[in-house]
């Protein structure tokens, strides 16, 4: 249980609602343990008068008071345990609340590099299924150990009390059921962490035809994707009858040694009676409390099985705490952001590819101005923007913003005051008015109808019937990729940042609507730096400055004017575009 100490936390933090629990559990269990005693004593007055020792009267009186105190056992019994589960059952969902939080705030604080090694239906099931598995952990598993463990404290001392030859005899099969737990429990472990593995790979896939379904559909994939999900089901069928055939042992191997234990009860203290040593009434009391243990003892395979796959799921869980974000916050303060910025001999390569995307870049935006980068795909365009954003850290030279280097500024002040545009432009299952308010929560609806008409896509949004309040389907499916592309630069201007990063986000609409968004932008963005990343000369038009990039080096830097007065590539890509706009 070793990984299960992660939760130690929690447990310590509702330590004074567990305690409760613990002490309502006794409780409960101690009314429980009235009843048998007399049931035993109800025995004993009948026999009484059957042997003439008491009246009728007496007899029915006492049974009465008897009966009453059973009953009202009972009643008490059963409102304390109820008391219970709303204490330590409720605890379990706090752990479980806590635990989610715990797990998504890790995740957002890990890079992108963590993002391209893991599946993304493999986070989902850690954050979910795994954390449902720490729920049971937390909540059932906890209250039926306490109550299993409090049974057994009160009670075995209580049947060694009074029969301790007939208790004996009656406890013998539990160090037998001891040794058996043990052995199924290393067995049960590994299963349980296979099947939680599988359950992993089952929402990858699952996640990923969903998100695919288009390209299934456009390929008439149905039939392949039918038969892999096939077999998935079939390895996950495998193992989970693999843990089930394991679990099936223990209720069967429960039921058996209580039967044994019962057998003993009657067989032993039957010779008991007959010698004179105990009465009738306590064989009676002594069957109650094999049957009372028959839930707590039957209910140990239960808690193994539920700890082992708590300890498979937590394994799973820390395995990804104890990723360390290679982007650090070094700053506590906030720290303001204008907008120059300054790349000294920076060099950079991905570490999943290992391809250098950056090779000794050298250049300097003043606050306030307009910087296209233009080059080839696969020149480091996009890497520049990401950078800038610190979604990474270069690999050597430096980047400052404001001559101050990027690790010694605030790193949500800098993402703050970057508003951006990614190439793959992506919308929430929500609202249109609610994905553009993403730049801004509070912002009112004047500015979101303003920043639509600058983006060019007012007039779409209302052709739709619901307008505004219109729902996107996931990664906004019900859109064209012209317009998804201009809601998301619609978020951007709405956020008004000190720093413009738009990573080809003009690629899917049309040259006159390009036009007219970059003369919006234009008016937009004073005073504001903004970097342009397109493969289009049409979209330097406004810049002050032009980057030209190739094989991740810096090939060519100035005015429009500059570059196309000199030979080289911007010239060439710049005749090749106005030859195609004329054609």
């Amino acid at each position: 249980m070793k990984e299960l100490k992660h939760l130690n936390k929690y447990f310590k933090k509702y330590f004074s609602k567990l305690l409760v629990g613990v002490f309502i559990t006794i409780i409960a269990r101690v009314f429980q343990l009235i009843m048998p005693s007399y049931v035993n004593k109800s025995i004993t007055i009948v026999e009484q008068y059957m042997g003439g020792n008491i009246t009728e009267i007496t007899a029915k009186q006492t049974l009465l008071t008897f009966i009453l105190i059973i009953v009202g056992a009972a009643l008490l019994s059963g409102f304390f345990t109820f008391l219970m589960r709303q204490t330590i059952i409720n605890v379990s969902r706090f752990v479980e609340y806590d635990v989610k939080n715990e797990i998504f705030d890790h995740y957002q604080l890990l890079s992108l590099n963590f993002y391209k090694k893991n599946r993304t239906g493999d986070l989902m099931n850690r954050i979910s299924e795994d954390v449902n598995q720490i729920r049971l952990y937390a909540g059932p598993a906890i209250m039926y150990g306490i109550q299993t463990l409090t049974l057994f404290v009160c009670l075995i001392p209580l049947m060694f009390i009074k029969a301790p030859t007939l208790a004996a005899y009656t406890l013998l099969p539990l160090p037998i059921l001891s040794v058996l737990i043990y052995n199924i429990s290393k067995i049960i472990h590994k299963r349980s962490t296979a099947v939680q593995e599988y359950l992993s790979s089952l929402s990858t896939f699952t996640q990923e035809v969903f998100s695919g379904v288009s390209v299934i559909k456009a390929y008439a994939l149905e039939p392949k994707t039918n038969n892999e999900l096939k077999t998935l089901a079939i390895e996950g069928k495998d193992k989970s009858m693999n843990l089930a055939k394991v679990n099936a042992w223990f209720f069967p191997l429960m039921i058996l040694l209580i039967g044994i234990s019962n057998i003993f009860v009657i067989y032993i203290g039957g010779k008991q009676y007959i010698n004179g040593e105990i009465s009738v009434g306590l064989i009676a009391e002594f069957i109650l409390y094999v049957n009372m243990l028959t839930w707590p003892v039957a209910i140990v395979g239960f808690l193994t099985s539920l700890i082992q796959r708590a300890e498979a799921s937590q394994k799973r869980i820390n395995a990804f705490l104890k990723e360390q974000p290679e982007m650090h916050n070094e700053v506590a303060e906030a720290t303001p952001i204008k907008g120059k910025i300054e790349f000294k001999n920076v060099s950079f390569t991905y570490e999943d590819t290992e391809i250098t995307a950056l090779k000794n870049i050298s250049f300097t935006i003043n606050k306030g101005e307009t910087v296209a980068i233009l080059g080839k795909t696969g020149s480091g365009k996009s890497t520049i923007l990401d950078l800038i954003a610190r979604l990474y850290d270069v690999t050597s030279g430096e980047i400052l913003i404001d001559d101050v280097p990027i690790k010694k500024l605030n790193l949500t002040s800098l993402r703050e005051a970057i508003g951006a545009v990614p190439q793959d432009a992506f919308l929430f299952s929500d609202s249109i008015e609610k994905n553009i308010k993403f730049g801004k929560h509070n912002a009112t609806e004047e500015e979101v109808v303003q920043v639509a008409k600058n983006a060019v896509v007012h007039n779409n949004i209302m052709s739709f019937s619901q307008q505004y309040d219109t729902v996107l389907g996931e990664r906004g499916i019900t859109l064209s990729g012209g317009q998804k592309q201009r809601i998301s630069i619609a978020r951007a201007l709405l956020k008004d940042p000190k720093i413009y990063s738009f990573d080809d986000c003009l690629s899917a609409v049309d040259t006159e609507t390009e036009e007219e968004i970059l003369n919006n932008l234009k008016k937009a963005s004073q005073n504001r730096t903004t970097l342009i990343v397109s493969h289009r000369v049409s979209s330097a038009k406004n810049a002050n400055k032009i980057l030209v990039l190739e094989n991740g080096q810096l090939l060519q830097e100035g005015t429009h004017n500059q570059l196309n007065a000199i030979d080289g590539y911007f010239k060439e890509l710049y005749k090749n575009q106005l030859l195609e706009k004329e054609n």
